[in-house]
């Protein structure tokens, strides 16, 4: 079937191979990939945990089995790491608190809950990913984000972390991971949703920014991270989200768009690829189906059983009119966004 044929309608969603694709990636302990991957365990959880939510499958995977999991990943400190025995991180931390939010389990933190006010620059306003002191606007959000989700909000400075977002915008509308860093698809969301929580998105050249994330489409309908860069299924995510926010969604071309997402799939074994032909994995999978659920494909993730599954918890983030109907719009964006690609 040539791409021109493949319509979305006649793709269609492999929801069953999905699930059970998600479902087995606990199985492959024997595997190589399994192991060189434990730095990305608990984030791989909250992804195909969001996966599931997303597909309308939410107790798809063992409720008991993942709170353990969860648990076993806390650090003395409070935080969380990656998997039992890491040191503990922003990034899985957010994933950590967005997991229990999801199996609605927040109240199983114990006493030791996450410091995350902690790792606040109180010079700067912005956030450390650890002890060790790296800071980095995806910490700033996923800060946010999990304090958001744990009603904790007024432990943090929001005029300064607000501040600091604004200091990494660009010239060309878009935001880097610090000031003077390049415009980037990820970084941005990162930072509008950031400036929702915040109450800050007046502050954003909405024009200009909206053109960048526009222009992020290629001819074969996907959406890149940054000019001259091959489209890659995650951006789905990233720029269409971050177009939501904005209440611009339109755009871009949406039908071009759910697609090449659909295109990505292996229909017959389950996940989600970067792009057509390649393999898959939780990642793609996880944000390929986020992008389709803001894009409203298919009719079973559309009206109520969406707005409930598609679980992007932080409710201070919020779409503009001309975004999809419901307001949750937090996922985890944060989780694994290492490669500018």
């Amino acid at each position: 079937m040539s791409q021109e044929d493949a319509t979305p309608h006649r793709l269609g969603l492999a929801t069953d191979a999905h699930v059970r694709y998600v479902q087995g990636l606990d199985s492959k302990k024997d595997e190589l990939d399994y192991w060189l991957t434990e730095h990305l365990r608990l984030n791989g959880v909250y992804w195909g945990l969001t996966a599931i939510h997303l597909l309308g499958k939410p107790n798809a995977l063992p409720r008991q089995e993942t709170l353990d999991f969860v648990l076993s990943c806390q650090h003395p400190n409070g935080g969380f790491g990656a998997a039992p025995g890491h040191d503990a991180h922003m990034l899985s931390t957010v994933s950590a608190v967005q997991i229990l939010a999801m199996i609605d389990a927040l109240d199983e933190l114990d006493s030791r809950g996450p410091d995350i006010a902690d790792l606040q620059d109180p010079s700067s306003g912005s956030f450390y990913g650890d002890e060790w002191g790296e800071d980095d606007t995806r910490f700033l959000y996923g800060a946010l984000n999990a304090l958001s989700l744990l009603g904790s909000l007024s432990l943090v400075n929001l005029d300064k972390a607000a501040t600091y977002v604004e200091s990494c915008a660009n010239f060309d509308g878009g935001y880097g991971v610090k000031p003077g860093a390049e415009s980037h698809s990820g970084q941005i969301f990162t930072c509008l949703a950031a400036l929702s929580i915040c109450g800050r998105l007046d502050t954003v050249n909405r024009e200009k920014l909206t053109g960048w994330l526009s222009e992020r489409q290629t001819p074969g309908g996907g959406l890149n991270g940054r000019p001259e860069k091959t489209e890659d299924v995650c951006y789905s995510w990233w720029v269409l989200a971050s177009l939501a926010i904005l209440g611009r969604t339109h755009w871009i071309d949406r039908s071009a768009l759910a697609n090449f997402i659909l295109s990505s799939q292996d229909a017959e074994n389950g996940g989600i690829s970067d792009r057509p032909g390649n393999m898959v994995d939780v990642w793609h999978t996880c944000f390929g189906l986020a992008g389709l659920s803001l894009l409203e494909y298919p009719a079973g993730m559309q009206g109520e059983r969406r707005a409930k599954y598609v679980v992007l918890q932080t409710s201070n983030v919020r779409y503009e009119a001309g975004g999809p109907s419901y307001n949750e719009t937090a996922m985890s964006s944060t989780t694994g966004f290492y490669a500018k690609v």
